[in-house]
């Protein structure tokens, strides 16, 4: 139960076990061709690009630097933990002048922060992690995406939607977004391999407008783009090889998550998040996230009481069978846990979260935190 890689159905995983397959064979064609299309549906995009490409998700970090920026241009990120930090690393790598608007831990930046900064530079590219997994802080981007527009419409609006795709909502099109950055094993629900990037029309004029040529050979979306196109008329092209088995799993999840659309399951997530949260106030703990509106519903992140170390907890957990996470904040590390909630966990009643809530409660009271006489909250 930590924020990834997450749970996944047996469906999935049986698709994750298929035999040996050739990137050429009709069946791989297909099933890589709908998760092209059902991708879009899952960002809430009809004309955006998915690029599907085997690696993490901070693979996306290259993908999006290396196509979109050139030396000497200016990057804003809006920075709310260590994957925001590593992200303005990854646009530095690629030559890019960044300014890091950092937040305080538990905290996001104020939209009047965001507008202030647009107004002083203009910049290539603003950056946000919907959800840092560090803190489990939830970004405005809708708010963000609308000050761009506001104040500087020809800047790219780049998401890190790594911790949020498909738990949190977004909707690529109507709020102007032309990026989104993503992989496989959170929200998502099947195996890590994938590394995916949704770029808007917009973002794929900017790449053919560069001066420089593209500083990187595989991440070189000139060269995928020609077989996410291929693959989606369900014909073969070739640059590098596919994760089949990887692809042939993320179709069976994409196929269990939309019959719906993705309306019904931002609302079993929200549902989920909102039962974790009222539990860890009923423990007499407090999210990371320092107010309800900045709660993400893919995971919760808690401090823990002073006396009690993640160190000390989480030995206690995984004695219960529950596997969560510590905390990665510089100087904050052994003071906070990390819970996910996300996909299948999210989801379906399987049970799962009743049981870290229960293991949780119960580690706590080991450890010396009275947790266990506290009542655990119904299902929301």
């Amino acid at each position: 139960m930590i924020p990834g890689p997450v749970e996944m159905s047996s469906t999935v995983l049986q698709a994750n076990s298929t035999p040996a397959t050739a990137h050429t064979d009709p069946l791989f064609v297909e099933a890589f061709g709908q998760v092209i299309e059902m991708l879009r549906t899952v960002v809430g995009t009809t004309s955006a690009q998915p690029f599907v490409i085997a690696g993490s998700g901070t693979l996306g970090w290259d993908q999006t630097a290396a196509n979109l920026v050139e030396a000497g241009e200016r990057v804003l990120v809006l920075s709310n933990g260590y994957f925001g930090e590593g992200l303005a690393d990854c646009m530095e790598a690629y030559g890019a002048q960044v300014t890091r608007l950092r937040a305080a831990p538990g905290h996001r930046q104020a939209l009047a922060e965001v507008a202030a900064a647009l107004r002083a530079h203009k910049y290539k590219i603003v950056t946000i992690s919907q959800v840092d997994t560090s803190t489990g802080v939830l970004a405005d981007v809708r708010g963000v995406a609308e000050l761009v527009r506001e104040h500087s419409p020809d800047t790219l609006v780049v998401v890190d939607g790594v911790c949020a795709t498909a738990a949190e909502r977004l909707y690529f099109d109507s709020w102007g977004v032309d990026v989104v950055i993503t992989a496989s094993q959170k929200a998502l629900g099947s195996p890590p391999g994938i590394s995916v990037v949704v770029a808007s029309q917009k973002a794929l004029g900017v790449l053919e407008a560069r001066a420089t040529p593209v500083p990187a050979y595989y991440v070189s979306w000139k060269r995928w783009l020609p077989i996410m196109k291929s693959y989606e008329a369900r014909a073969v092209k070739y640059f590098a090889t596919p994760c089949v088995q990887a692809i042939f799993a993320l179709n069976t999840s994409l196929k269990e998550m939309l019959p719906a659309g993705m309306e019904p399951v931002f609302a079993a997530h929200e549902r989920t998040a909102a039962r974790v949260r009222a539990a860890v106030a009923a423990w007499g703990l407090e999210t990371v996230a320092a107010e309800p509106e900045l709660c993400s519903n893919a995971m919760t992140a808690v401090w823990l009481p002073a006396n009690i170390q993640a160190a000390d907890l989480l030995p206690k957990l995984k004695a219960r069978g529950i596997v969560a996470a510590g905390g990665i904040l510089a100087g904050h590390a052994h003071r906070y846990f990390r819970l996910g909630h996300m996909g299948i966990s999210a989801t379906s009643d399987n049970g799962y979260v009743d049981t870290m809530l229960k293991a949780a409660t119960e580690a706590l009271d080991e450890c010396g935190h009275s947790a266990a006489g506290r009542s655990t909250p119904p299902r929301l």
